[in-house]
């Protein structure tokens, strides 16, 4: 099995493209879902980002409200790397171990979406491939407008945050243009669908981690043997 990471702008539509897959029979795992499961209340990440924060942050029933927390570290970094620094290693961590139940389930692939994929590099080393999706700088203006409810000045101070999809396009395998239609959208989603689906990496990396394991087997076999020849000469 390998890992395609899906990445982005924000409001370019990666989740749009990652419904493709899934509703297409493929393995996906979305890292927005993955966060909001981190941050449930009763979490060791939730009771230190109420510890740290404050309970301004949380709705009534206890739920980290993401925007009001978003307005908090927006224009403090200090804040920012705090709330990076306890919810990132574990959103990884609980991505990489549903990629691995993946792994024994027998998917040849699965679609990992990491919207910060590039700015952080944490995982860049796991990825095979990588998709980024993009759409034109006003689409990706108005979206956020209308998703978040943020004025204009505020939607781009956002997207400038974040490295320019120019940069992403020049470092992805694939990239999709969001800008059209949800047809064309899905055209250009199961055009890479194919070209994955015919890659023989899957098969490669099974054939090396089938033969780690033989390897362990075999050692520790042969250790265990030698263990019963020693006990034997010994009495």
């Amino acid at each position: 099995m390998f890992i395609v990471g899906l990445t982005g702008g924000l409001a370019t539509g990666k989740s749009t493209v990652l419904s493709i897959f899934r509703d297409n029979g493929i393995a996906v795992i979305d890292a927005d879902e993955v966060a909001r499961k981190v941050l449930e209340p009763g979490t060791s990440a939730w009771k230190e980002v109420k510890s740290y924060f404050g309970g301004n942050v949380l709705y009534p029933d206890g739920k980290i409200n993401r925007l009001k927390l978003g307005e908090v570290i927006f224009d403090d970094i200090e804040k920012r790397r705090k709330l990076n620094a306890i919810t990132h290693p574990r959103i990884q961590r609980a991505m990489m171990m549903m990629a691995l139940k993946y792994f024994f389930s027998a998917h040849k692939y699965i679609v990992m979406e990491v919207p910060l994929l590039f700015e952080t590099g944490k995982m860049l080393n796991y990825m095979h491939k990588i998709i980024t999706v993009i759409c034109e700088d006003h689409q990706q203006i108005e979206r956020l407008c209308k998703r978040n409810d943020f004025s204009e000045k505020v939607a781009i101070k956002r997207i400038n945050t974040q490295m320019p999809l120019e940069q992403k396009v020049a470092n992805s395998h694939f990239v999709i243009n969001n800008s059209g239609d949800i047809e064309n959208t899905k055209t250009q989603t199961l055009s890479i669908i194919k070209v994955l689906s015919r890659s023989k990496f899957t098969w490669y990396f099974r054939a090396i981690f089938g033969i780690a394991v033989l390897s362990i087997m075999f050692g520790m076999t042969h250790l265990a043997c030698n263990l019963i020849y020693n006990k034997t000469s010994i009495i």
